[in-house]
């Protein structure tokens, strides 16, 4: 539950800064008339994100249990994939996204009589891009822990991320964006690694990686998957008591390295002249 509730905590909060970014530049450069305009590009992006959750979602439910097991290894890669580009894109443009959208604004404004459209495409894709990202985490988070919890705690996460984003706007709330990113960011890398070892976890029990699947090790008896602790590190970070030696290498071959690029000064990118 928790895992889901951050990710779209996250998710949810960027969207929502987007959207306050662009009504917020909307309102001060007298053009607050189109801001019922973006909310179509809102609302489509939402309906666009959440008809294709349930469709791939429906449609391969049925699958026969090996081709699940394959299904939810590729999951589980385009979440690791997608939550990886997640943090270092955030990390790459969080200095200067309020000028990037508001150029964005800018030229959708300068296509004559299809500035509405413009509006709605630039929000669309904008919007569309964070929600995206979440239905494929949400899927392999689904599939990793099943029950009422994981969509509740997604819910929750978007209804926080909501109310936030509001309070950001009209409330004039103050919030440290950049330590909530950054240890957020490092929560995401370590549950990205666990969805990695997941990942080759599940193509082995689909029959298509049958290497290196000695035990490395077995935790059963410090800290067991049954116990309230092992069920938590299971569910938040894809904790395994007798991880095989494939899943170890994959875990640290991710982590490692993205932890490595994650900690390095990023470079300053030089402030653009107007």
């Amino acid at each position: 539950m928790f895992v889901p509730f951050l990710i779209m905590l996250r998710e949810g909060l960027e969207a929502a800064l987007i959207v306050s970014l662009i009504a917020s530049y909307l309102k001060r450069t007298q053009r607050g008339r189109w801001i019922g305009i973006m909310w179509i590009g809102v609302l489509l992006a939402a309906a666009l994100c959440l008809g294709l959750g349930i469709f791939i979602n429906e449609t391969t439910g049925e699958f026969p249990q090996k081709e699940q097991e394959l299904f939810e290894g590729l999951v589980a890669v385009v979440a690791v994939v997608i939550l990886t580009w997640m943090v270092f894109w955030m990390r790459k443009v969080s200095r200067n996204v309020k000028q990037h959208l508001e150029q964005a604004v800018d030229n959708a404004f300068r296509r004559g009589g299809n500035q509405g459209w413009a509006l709605v495409a630039m929000v669309f894709f904008a919007v569309a891009r964070e929600g995206l990202e979440s239905v494929f985490f949400l899927l392999a988070a689904f599939q990793q822990d099943l029950g009422m919890w994981p969509p509740l705690g997604a819910v929750l996460g978007l209804t926080t991320a909501v109310v936030m984003g509001f309070l950001l706007y009209w409330g004039g709330i103050r919030l440290n964006l950049a330590a909530f990113f950054k240890w957020t960011s490092l929560f995401i890398l370590l549950v990205a690694a666990g969805l990695a070892a997941g990942a080759i976890r599940a193509f082995h029990e689909a029959g298509l990686w049958n290497h290196f699947q000695d035990v490395a090790f077995d935790l059963s008896g410090v800290l067991s998957t049954h116990s309230l602790s092992g069920t938590l590190l299971e569910g938040i970070f894809g904790y395994q008591e007798a991880p095989s030696v494939s899943e170890v290498a994959v875990y640290l071959l991710y982590l490692l390295p993205a932890l490595a690029l994650f900690l390095l000064p990023p470079r300053l990118q030089p402030d653009v002249v107007q």
